[in-house]
């Protein structure tokens, strides 16, 4: 006989579905007989199942003869009750929650069945079987179910670490585990170094705080795992400074442009201004956790004043909007320095971030003291295109349009790998997701048909600041060509390449410290 006891009872003989009694109480003390597989007093069975005074006896006798014509067959007597006591024979029974828990021995299931267990776990045990009046039963019912979260639990903890899950799915495992077991150190611990592994460093340093709050109230020892971001990267270890910066909790301001769109930005640090100029792809808060910015922010942040915002329709800023173009661009950078009360600053623009930069730059001279550029165009690729290009870039739109909310990141990679060619697999997974965060399929559509017409050219001679000129020489997304070009029709203006592939910085590549320290030299120098 095949028994499930996850979901409702269901008892299958050689394969064909049998039909159990209707009482709910015959059904449970079957369950029950089958799950103990021993021999049980008659007296203890009329405790557990029937109140007293009623004849529990009588009732007992009912219900074991309705077991017994579902289980006992010619050839095949399972159910034996004598005058004292009552044992169903647990050899010929083939139950579900018994072979789950046997697999789970063997340390080497693969991704794929422990995700088909989980599944069938996922099932509540025993469902519509309690008895409210019984508390010997229901005591044994809680017991019996809290084994079976237990296996649910032994699951999610090896899926979170099995090495043919990939690493953003582990994170999800190991955040169910945590939630299942609130109370395990395991758990918690295996949570931080997910979130390590991704480098979603704001949200560990979150998190972090609040275990070690749950665990001492709750009396546990508990020793929560430090980021390495902190104990091993030699640019923060030691350095009270860096180190409170990586925990802290910047403040998130909003202003509103002209047309009504509500524009998210935040400053943190002290000392010479900073304002970066929006660029496609951010959000204020995960940016913080990101491979990319997260340690060029920090570094800028420690001695300047750096204020950054979210592009509309992006970010924390408003997505459902009606205009998007570059002229909104500029109009938001205006407002955002207007609302933080930014003077005589630096302005930073980083990649489609430049022509707005360099716009701003040129309307309002007297605002802006020095101007660095990064990884930027002057004009889209729409400009002078030919209709091979043309056709290739739409197509990629299409794509983007269909492809961008969808779960497989195939889609996104295609900006992932042109942007971070030298990416190790969990930074091209946290880009692929942050890309799914920042904005909506519509959006990422609109702003890649803005980015094609940009067209600054005739600007530039009309730049008037000291202006530093950055392009990584491998750039794949945008070639260095174009930063030269920027910076030979800029007066004036200083060029400089770095030793990159990447169209973004990677925090860990030396060209990520080579750009601090330029922009460092730049400002003290001019």
């Amino acid at each position: 006989m095949t028994v499930k006891m996850l979901g409702e009872l269901t008892i299958y003989c050689d394969g064909e579905l049998l039909n159990l009694p209707k009482s709910r109480r015959t059904r449970a003390l079957l369950a029950f007989l089958i799950m103990a597989a021993r021999p049980h007093r008659r007296d203890r069975l009329c405790e557990v199942f029937w109140k007293m005074p009623d004849d529990p006896r009588a009732s007992l006798r009912w219900s074991l003869s309705k077991i017994r014509s579902v289980v006992n067959h010619p050839g095949a007597e399972r159910l034996i009750a004598d005058r004292e006591r009552v044992n169903l024979k647990g050899d010929d029974f083939l139950v579900d929650i018994s072979v789950i828990a046997t697999q789970l021995e063997s340390p080497g299931l693969s991704a794929g069945k422990l995700k088909a267990i989980y599944t069938d776990l996922k099932e509540p045990f025993l469902e519509g079987m309690d008895l409210p009046d019984q508390p010997l039963f229901q005591e044994w019912l809680r017991g019996e179910r809290e084994e079976v979260g237990r296996l649910r639990g032994s699951v999610l903890s090896r899926l979170s670490v099995h090495p043919d899950v990939p690493i953003p799915d582990q994170l999800r495992w190991a955040r169910a585990w945590e939630a299942l077991e609130p109370f395990n150190p395991q758990a918690a611990t295996n949570l931080l170094k997910c979130l390590d592994k991704l480098d979603l460093k704001r949200e560990q340093a979150r998190l972090r705080p609040a275990l070690v709050d749950r665990f001492r109230k709750a009396g546990l020892a508990w020793t929560p795992f430090v980021s390495s971001a902190i104990t091993g990267n030699r640019e923060t270890a030691g350095n009270p400074v860096l180190e409170r910066k990586l925990l802290t909790e910047q403040e998130v301001k909003f202003c509103t442009a002209s047309d009504g769109v509500r524009i998210a930005y935040a400053t943190l640090g002290k000392g010479p201004s900073i304002v970066k100029a929006a660029n496609w792809l951010s959000h204020l808060e995960y940016d913080w956790d990101s491979p990319i910015w997260s340690p060029l922010f920090k570094e800028l942040s420690i001695d300047h004043q750096f204020t950054r915002y979210d592009e509309r329709g992006n970010g924390l800023s408003d997505w459902n909007v009606g205009d998007i173009s570059f002229e909104s661009f500029v109009t938001d950078l205006e407002t955002v320095v207007e609302a933080c009360g930014a003077d005589d600053f630096t302005l930073l623009g980083i990649s489609q971030g430049v022509a707005v930069s360099i716009e701003y730059a040129i309307r309002h001279p007297e605002k802006v003291k020095r101007l660095i550029l990064f990884g930027g165009y002057a004009a889209g690729w729409r400009i002078g295109a030919t209709e091979a290009v043309v056709k290739e870039r739409e197509a990629v739109m299409t794509l983007t349009g269909t492809g961008w909310g969808k779960d497989n990141p195939a889609y996104r990679q295609i900006f992932s790998s042109t942007f971070m060619p030298s990416a190790n697999a969990s930074e091209l997974a946290w880009f692929n997701e942050f890309q799914r965060l920042t904005t909506s399929p519509e959006n990422a559509v609109r702003f890649l048909s803005v980015f094609s017409s940009i067209d600054v050219r005739s600007r530039l001679s009309k730049v008037t600041v000291p202006t530093l000129v950055l392009h990584s020489l491998g750039d794949q997304r945008i070639p260095v060509k174009t930063g030269y070009d920027i910076a030979s029709s800029i007066p004036n203006s200083k060029f400089i390449s770095l030793n990159s592939d990447g169209h973004l910085l990677l925090g860990r590549e030396p060209a990520s410290k080579v750009f601090v320290e330029e922009v460092r030299r730049f400002i003290s120098s001019t």
